[in-house]
């Protein structure tokens, strides 16, 4: 692990947070990188320096047609991609209770958190199948296994995500292709910072570590999970919790 060189990875969500982690780790280890996110300009002020090894793409990852049409030209661009990571997301209302979650709220995040992965991925596994090769990722997140009180809908999306990784997982461990998904207790990312400090602190006492994970250990782990030497551990829900999720 750690050389990534001749490698290809699509990172969504990669103007903030885990994706920027995850990005900057693998571009450090050699790979070419698509990146993808809402946000054009922060992915400029953090990559425009790469010059040719990373490939900025802003774009709505909610729109099939474009996550689509985005992802083709990648491989056109690249004629390769070797591994996807899939980081956006959004916590929608929190510190609410369920009766209270809006059917808007809750569309909106399943769109952004769970249909957007699923759009990714089938997106990119039909050019994995051809090569017998690839590496998904769907982050997930301690939510998705536990649920979090006051955040139906995010805990639920993200429990989908989880279902999503073990199904895939299933189909495609013939073609050399895995397809995992990690979940996070408390990360300090920017989607934490603008959450409720109540609700941070709800989280964070359920760590037996009793503090937040850090974005390096988040893009260690992944990077790990992408690698080459992850080939026998497919469907599976890496922990990254502190502790809190033991299964």
């Amino acid at each position: 692990m750690g050389d990534f060189s001749g490698q290809v990875a699509l990172i969504t969500g990669a103007a903030s947070g885990i994706g920027l982690a995850v990005a900057k780790k693998l571009l450090a280890d050699g790979a070419q990188v698509a990146l993808l996110d809402f946000n054009g300009e922060a992915l400029n002020e953090h990559f425009g320096s790469y010059g040719v090894q990373a490939h900025l793409v802003a774009i709505d990852i909610t729109d099939e047609a474009r996550v689509a049409e985005a992802i083709q030209a990648v491989h056109a661009h690249f004629g390769q991609i070797d591994s996807l990571v899939n980081c956006v997301g959004i916590t929608g209302v929190t510190n609410i209770k369920s009766h209270e979650v809006t059917s808007e709220n809750l569309h909106k995040v399943f769109e952004v958190n769970f249909m957007s992965s699923f759009y990714t991925s089938k997106a990119v596994l039909p050019f994995m199948i051809e090569r017998r090769y690839g590496r998904i990722l769907h982050i997930a997140s301690i939510a998705g296994k536990e649920g979090n009180a006051g955040m139906l809908a995010y805990s639920a999306s993200k429990a989908a995500v989880i279902g999503m990784a073990k199904v895939q997982g299933k189909e495609y461990a013939e073609f050399g292709i895995t397809v995992n998904a990690l979940a996070p207790a408390v990360i300090r990312t920017p989607l934490v910072d603008a959450m409720p400090e109540q609700q941070v602190t709800y989280m964070t006492d359920k760590i037996p570590m009793k503090r937040c994970g850090t974005l390096d250990e988040a893009a260690n782990l992944v990077a790990y999970i992408v690698s080459p030497q992850n080939s026998f551990t497919t469907g599976f829900t890496f922990d990254l919790s502190g502790g809190r999720a033991t299964y």
